[in-house]
């Protein structure tokens, strides 16, 4: 960088050359100068003082700007490359996670959900529900007890605000149906379209049980998003679908004695072939009955928290 010449020295020495302009003409050849010799010396001095402190101050001016302005964009090119713009909430992979309760036909239940990129979400959960219930059916009282657990996953598409399209699948169906069966001692009951009477010497009994296969497909659609796109931390959720567990299984196991409505003839339920026969078209009755909630259906209200 170049030596600046201060710019206050320009009027001084012009008023030195002006009034102590001797000095100037003590080189080889101006000793004894004429007047209008001192006159072109003193005013080619002026000129060239002038210029010289006029011309090399915006030069160093710029010079000095120049190197100012390159060490400055050397310092600061690495800090602004390493801050990037702001991320939009809930848009990048695993960036949240949100945590709902819900009530549904599948049970009490809760859900963790993520999101993934874009308008898709990952979402999980587990159901329950317990519920006993005393029936009589065909002159055979059921100690019935309805058992429903499930576990859950859901891939939920936004394709506009917040309505989502969720395929997923219960890869756990717990859902069953067991049952104590009896039939007091003397009294008629039918099996299988055939009546018998209880043997009171070995009165009826039995077990019973329905459930599903343990996978399950399921779709669902719904409004309300576990992970909302804004910053808010609380949000409603509703859903309606359902979950295809296919044809239910049925099992009916009874034991004892059961005789004609006679009260003759008393036999065993398990050694006899006719009895065995009418237990199996029992069981498919139930199954058929049952057949049209092969694809379960599911309706839910729930409320999320995301963190």
């Amino acid at each position: 960088m170049k030596r600046k010449l201060p710019f206050w020295l320009a009027p001084l020495t012009l008023s030195l050359a002006v009034t102590g302009g001797g000095t100037c003409f003590a080189q080889p050849g101006l000793v004894n100068p004429t007047e209008g010799e001192r006159a072109e010396v003193a005013y080619a001095t002026v000129n060239n003082l002038v210029a010289t402190s006029i011309l090399q101050n915006p030069i160093d001016l710029v010079d000095a700007q120049t190197d100012d302005s390159a060490e400055y964009a050397l310092e600061n090119a690495g800090s602004e490359a390493a801050e990037p713009g702001p991320k939009a909430p809930g848009r990048s992979a695993f960036s949240r996670i949100g945590i709902g309760v819900k009530v549904s036909t599948l049970g009490a239940g809760i859900e963790v959900g993520t999101p993934l990129a874009g308008k898709f979400n990952l979402r999980g959960g587990f159901n329950m529900i317990r519920y006993s219930r005393p029936i009589t059916n065909n002159g055979i009282h059921y100690d019935g007890h309805l058992r429903f657990q499930s576990a859950e996953a859901h891939l939920d598409w936004f394709p506009f605000g917040r309505f989502h399209i969720s395929p997923g699948l219960l890869f756990y169906n717990g859902n069953q149906v067991t049952a104590t069966a009896s039939v007091p001692g003397g009294q008629t009951f039918s099996v299988g379209g055939t009546t018998y009477e209880s043997d009171p010497a070995a009165p009826v009994a039995g077990t019973g049980k329905l459930d599903f296969v343990k996978v399950s497909p399921s779709i669902m659609l719904g409004i309300g998003n576990l992970i909302p796109r804004n910053a808010r931390h609380y949000s409603f959720l509703f859903e309606v679908g359902g979950a295809y567990q296919g044809s239910a299984r049925v099992a009916l196991n009874l034991a004892g004695n059961v005789c004609d409505t006679t009260a003759m003839n008393c036999r065993s339920v398990s050694s006899d072939a006719t009895v065995q026969a009418n237990i199996q078209d029992q069981q498919l009755k139930i199954q058929n009955d049952i057949n049209p909630y092969r694809f379960f259906p599911v309706i839910s209200f729930g409320v999320g928290f995301n963190l």
